[in-house]
């Protein structure tokens, strides 16, 4: 059966994207703020200008690296299980990443989170089966700004199962990171063989990348460790307005990170991905739900698959503040264009604000989004043939097929059956229920949820090595403790 799909380009304008983009790294070529991705550069071909820290890449530098970019890996659970694979139009989702702010479940206002707060959402990512990934999704307030990151990490790789998406802020928190995952893997070749994490690391656009995102990205691929780009052009601001400028844009920065992590080791893992947006002209501001920004992403994910890269898209989320119709239906458009484009890997559910703020009530709401367009996206099959005529012939005129094998069979198959958070009672039977509304609905799902619980089997030992490595971390930016655990935890 053909997978439905998504495509907003011609082949004719993909290839032109293409063309510009290799076009933009010979001239005027790209800004680089790190000297040893300079000297590889360099050492390639590429004409670099150390002082004014620009390479001008030629187009046979860049065509060699797409050929030995890998065009699929997978990443794996902390059982050694295969659970989120980068190929062709497989479709996976994981939770909005970085958050500033949580949506206190009582006040239904933003407050900043703390870690009790993470792992309480590390914890509802494992209950909901819809699903696929951990992200770092917090930036928690009660530690130093400093290993921000790596904190995040530590606290979601004792709780978590799933794979997780996750990035270093700093180039001295890169190295701790990898050795957390390292411990819990078994050591830096079962990582490299078996990875449970992906890294983001943004170009800044445009055309630029920094001392630490660079690094970070040489890090990632020494190590072969899966690195993630999330260009991020910003049409009328930071890229060009035009919706296709913008899209050009993304492949030159993009095609820059691939052409310097191959040259730090060819075969290394790397994903075409983003997190663009259009300037709000009239608020100043960068809307993740705007259809414009559905539509680069959607763009370049196609630009992507025909480089032959797994790809990204970082979608699927809201603008508004509160959970409401605004927060469902930018939420909804943005999982159905990314999953109908076929990005392998699409960030962002529970996130709102303008990519700032995370929630556990819309985290619940949109996994129920997920399976809708999971099972959308795996389209109408037959599973009879004939498909009814000789089902029909059979009942006549009875009606009666609620009571047929042939329903209890399939129904299971052919429906997607949401959790009481989605209410398709009568009227009568949603006031039996106490008359609750979404909101409401989805804070007792997500309650029973993190009740239920069940700790994962890693060692006590391993916990204490985690711990450990983040709080010699910590020391180093003179906090001297880290907050507890809850008890027992």
């Amino acid at each position: 059966m053909p997978r439905l799909k998504l495509e907003l380009l011609d082949n004719d304008l993909v290839n032109q994207i293409i063309s510009e983009g290799i076009a933009l790294l010979e001239s005027p070529g790209i800004r680089v703020h790190n000297r040893e991705a300079l000297e590889l550069l360099a050492n390639a071909g590429a004409k670099v200008d150390f002082q004014a820290q620009i390479a001008c890449i030629p187009e046979s530098i860049t065509r060699q690296a797409l050929k030995t970019a890998p065009h699929e890996f997978t990443l794996f659970d902390l059982k050694g299980d295969p659970a989120v694979h980068y190929f062709g139009d497989k479709i996976h989702f994981d939770p909005g990443s970085g958050g500033l702010t949580i949506i206190d479940s009582q006040t239904e206002r933003p407050r900043l989170p703390v870690t009790s707060d993470l792992i309480k959402f590390v914890k509802l990512v494992e209950a909901l089966p819809q699903v696929d990934a951990q992200s770092t999704a917090f930036i928690c307030s009660d530690v130093v700004p400093e290993i921000g990151d790596l904190y995040r990490l530590y606290l979601a790789l004792i709780y978590m199962n799933k794979p997780i998406i996750t990035g270093a802020f700093r180039k001295d928190t890169w190295l701790p990171m990898k050795e957390m995952l390292s411990a819990v893997a078994g050591g830096d070749q079962a990582l490299a063989s078996k990875p449970t994490a992906v890294f983001d690391v943004c170009p800044s656009p445009p055309l630029l990348w920094s001392e630490t995102t660079c690094q970070n990205l040489i890090d990632c691929a020494r190590f072969s460790i899966p690195a993630q780009l999330i260009s991020m052009p910003l049409a009328g601001a930071t890229a060009p307005v035009t919706l296709a400028g913008a899209v050009v844009q993304h492949t030159a920065e993009c095609l820059s990170g691939v052409v310097i992590h191959q040259l730090t080791k060819e075969g290394a893992p790397i994903v075409w991905g983003g997190s663009p947006a259009i300037f709000d002209m009239r608020e100043g501001s960068t809307p993740m739900g705007a259809v414009e920004t559905w539509m680069i992403s959607s763009a370049y994910v196609q630009v992507g698959k025909a480089l032959g890269l797994p790809t990204h898209a970082y979608t699927g989320m809201s603008d508004g503040k509160i959970i409401d119709a605004q927060c469902g239906l930018e939420s909804m458009g943005g999982n159905f264009v990314a999953a109908l484009s076929g990005a392998n890997i699409i960030s962002g559910c529970g996130m709102l604000d303008l990519e700032s703020c995370l929630s556990y009530e819309k985290l619940v709401i949109d996994a129920e989004m997920i399976g809708m367009v999971k099972r959308f996206v795996t389209g109408i099959e037959v599973r009879d043939n004939p498909i009814a005529l000789s089902l029909m012939q059979k009942s006549g005129h009875k009606g009666n097929f609620l009571s047929l094998p042939h329903t209890r069979k399939w129904y299971r198959e052919e429906q997607y059956l949401p959790s009481e958070v989605i209410d398709r009672a009568s009227f009568e039977g949603w006031k039996s229920r106490g008359e609750k509304s979404t909101f409401e609905r989805a804070r007792e799902r997500a309650e029973k949820l993190i009740a239920a619980y069940q700790p994962t089997k890693i060692t006590g030992e391993l916990r204490q090595e985690l711990r450990a490595i983040t709080l010699r971390a910590a020391e180093t930016f003179g906090m001297q403790s880290l907050p507890p655990l809850p008890k027992g935890e």
